[in-house]
């Protein structure tokens, strides 16, 4: 037995929660497609989540959310698999809301579930509500949600993209540049005019 089948029988072994996105890839890619699935119930919540936030609409964000997959089936053959997976389903689910903005006649209302209060570079991403806050405190969280909902509405596209994908997914400088074929200098002063922006707005209905 090569050293190779040893490996993938090794893998195939290991529960799929502890095997990385390229390795359900790969194993994918040998003939094993339950590894498809387990990418989608990894991914697919973040998709739906991701694509709302850029689009405004959850129902609308379900069937992209499923269009991206659709997507990745077709494609995987065609992936990297030196790059990372992340990087590429984020990549194909950011143009899918951009071409579902450039087909809306309005701006799209933009949620964000609650606001940092600092930006530093290696902060976490915005956190969601926490189910052992007090009633009172939930209360205040949902009412600066809404805040946030409306003050959102007055990013441009390009710098609500990169404030999402930071702030909410979490990605890297390098990430976002990759996702939104964009330089990496251009990535980091979109994002910073959109906090300066965004803190503008909201800033008097906090008072």
């Amino acid at each position: 037995m090569s050293a190779i089948t040893v490996r993938k029988h090794q893998v195939e072994r290991v529960p799929a929660e502890r095997l990385g996105d390229n390795e359900l890839v790969q194993l994918y890619l040998a003939g094993d497609p339950r590894r498809f699935q387990e990418l989608v119930e990894r991914y697919e919540g973040r998709m739906v989540n991701f694509i709302q936030r850029s689009i405004g609409d959850r129902d609308r964000a379900q069937d992209l959310a499923q269009e991206v997959f659709v997507r990745v089936y077709r494609h995987m053959k065609r992936f990297d698999t030196s790059k990372k997976f992340s990087t590429w389903i984020y990549t194909i689910a950011s143009n899918l809301a951009k071409n579902e903005l450039r087909n809306r006649s309005r701006n799209p209302l933009v949620l964000f579930q609650t606001l940092t209060s600092s930006w530093d570079d290696d902060h976490r991403p915005l956190q969601f509500e926490d189910s052992s806050m007090r009633p009172d405190d939930l209360f205040r969280k949902r009412h600066l949600q809404e805040l946030v909902e409306r003050a959102a509405e007055e990013l441009p596209e390009h710098h609500r993209e990169v404030f999402i994908l930071r702030e909410i997914e979490g990605k890297t400088y390098e990430e976002i540049a990759e996702i939104t074929n964009t330089q990496l200098g251009t990535v980091k002063s979109r994002l910073n005019r959109a906090r300066n922006r965004f803190a503008q707005i909201i800033a008097p209905w906090l008072e």
